[in-house]
């Protein structure tokens, strides 16, 4: 296929439609009329051979064999963005917006009470933050930097660790008033468990205690599993049965007597927090910089949590 410059120009189009969701708000960002943005992807799909869009009168989708032409093709143009962007030295400038995919639990504790430093300290950046429960495809959702719990799994991301905050098994002095006080692990599977669910797979997480190198594997039951950490947390507090939580999300909680540590003596069970973007050869300034902000916060929610804890 001999190269042709009107190629890059619909993938240019093709990109800001998926982003802007329909012909109109695409044409508003490259200033070109609803059907100038429908023609030029006209164009694209016959260069190409395929239908890339579903078009209806309510939204706009990619096809089957469209997201798998846009999953390829977007990276490339963002790579040929950078490489402009870096010739300009604007790969140092923190600007423009910055897609962010979140946990819930990074979302609502660690990140929403920093907004206005974040954005105080880069004036220039329009943030778009999305709190959901499963990576996804970073790529063709046009994803620049994610934020995720849990081990990695294999793909083409660059990975990043951020943190490792510990595992706690914990409940509220009105269900331990009302069921008893469990002395060891193993009493779990006679008392009502909070679960969560792995996103994953869709089971809940297997429950584990670690201590000195030791694994001890208990079979947690309960009436009600959970894919939002904020409604877990809630209805722990509210009693309703014990909980397996991690600590970055409960300092003030334990220390107000409001949850309170079952097994302080099995405190070996660490949960990772990872950055993922994709694997690209110039990392935008403003992916950088959001991940150097993340870790700060992050590392100031620790220290924080330690202070409380040693002065208790």
């Amino acid at each position: 296929m001999n190269f042709d410059p009107r190629l890059l120009s619909g993938i240019g189009v093709l990109i800001a439609v998926v982003e802007c969701g329909n012909f109109a708000r695409a044409g508003e960002a490259l200033s070109l009329t609803p059907s100038g943005v429908s023609r030029a992807i006209a164009r694209l799909e016959t260069r190409v051979g395929i239908r890339l869009l579903h078009r209806t009168t309510r939204a706009v989708k990619l096809t089957d064999e469209g997201a798998r032409f846009y999953a390829q093709v977007a990276p490339l143009l963002s790579g040929i963005e950078d490489a402009a962007a870096d010739a300009a030295g604007a790969t140092q400038a923190v600007r423009g917006r910055l897609r962010v995919n979140l946990d819930t639990l990074v979302s609502r504790l660690v990140l929403a009470p920093r907004l206005p430093a974040l954005l105080a300290r880069h004036p220039e950046l329009e943030l778009e933050l999305l709190t959901r429960d499963e990576l996804g495809d970073l790529v063709s959702e046009g994803i620049d930097v994610a934020l995720r719990f849990g081990t990695p799994v294999a793909s083409s991301l660059v990975a990043r660790q951020m943190l490792q905050t510990r595992v706690l098994t914990v409940a509220a002095p009105s269900y331990l008033a009302r069921r008893g006080t469990p002395k060891h692990p193993r009493d779990l599977p006679q008392h009502d468990c909070l679960r969560f669910r792995d996103p994953l797979n869709g089971r809940p997480f297997q429950w584990e205690f670690h201590r000195k190198g030791k694994v001890l594997p208990v079979n947690a039951g309960g009436p009600v599993l959970f894919n939002d950490t904020a409604t877990m947390h809630a209805a722990c507090l509210a009693g309703a049965g014990i909980a397996q939580v991690l600590a970055l999300g409960v300092e003030e909680l334990l220390r107000s007597g409001r949850l309170v540590e079952l097994f302080p003596d099995w405190p070996g069970e660490t949960f990772p927090l990872y950055a993922y973007y994709p694997t690209r050869r110039h990392t935008p300034a403003k992916v950088r910089a959001f991940i150097d902000f993340c870790l700060d916060a992050l590392v100031e929610s620790e220290e924080s949590a330690s202070s409380r804890a040693a002065g208790r």
